[in-house]
């Protein structure tokens, strides 16, 4: 996991991730590698990696809530979600920083209590206002600005279990 800006301590992002009660996450380069593939029969495919899978279990089950919030609609989507037990999917919305704050004020939670990870320009309002921002070396750059936490792996290809791992250790949570 990278510093995005050097100035920030690895003890304070440490200390935001301990305060976390939710922790929502963009789908699409983030959950998986951003590719779209379609079969011939026009069916769109998206391709999640279990590393990623077992994080966001252990993540639930340390107390964290957690969310899925994407631009786009997908059965798949909602499959996966529903083989996590993840409660809270939210599909359809590009604005993913409105999506992040009533679903939060819905918890009751401030954004001191809230993590987003997303990588491109929709995710950057869900970015600025969580209080611990995540995202992957494949992101956009506009993303990447604004995150706390770049992690060392690409989205799709385990980048959501370092970030679960991320705050599972800074909970003291994380098995070994």
């Amino acid at each position: 996991m990278q510093l995005r800006d050097a100035s920030v301590s690895m003890l304070a992002l440490r200390a935001s991730a301990r305060r976390l009660k939710l922790m929502a996450f963009d789908v699409d380069g983030i959950l998986t590698d951003g590719r779209l593939w379609y079969g011939a029969d026009g069916e769109m495919l998206k391709a999640f990696h279990t590393l990623d899978g077992h994080g966001l279990k252990m993540l639930a089950g340390a107390g964290i809530e957690v969310a899925l919030i994407t631009g786009r609609r997908s059965e798949m989507v909602l499959r996966r979600a529903g083989e996590l037990g993840i409660r809270h999917v939210i599909q359809g919305r590009e604005d993913k920083g409105v999506a992040l704050t009533a679903l939060a004020s819905e918890l009751g939670l401030e954004s001191s209590a809230c993590g987003y990870a997303g990588d491109d320009l929709p995710d950057v309002p869900a970015l600025e206002w969580s209080a611990l921002a995540f995202s992957v070396p494949n992101a956009h750059q506009s993303a990447k600005a604004v995150a706390d936490l770049i992690s060392d792996a690409r989205g799709g290809e385990g980048a959501v279990r370092e970030i679960c791992d991320f705050i599972l250790d800074a909970r003291g949570a994380l098995q070994p």
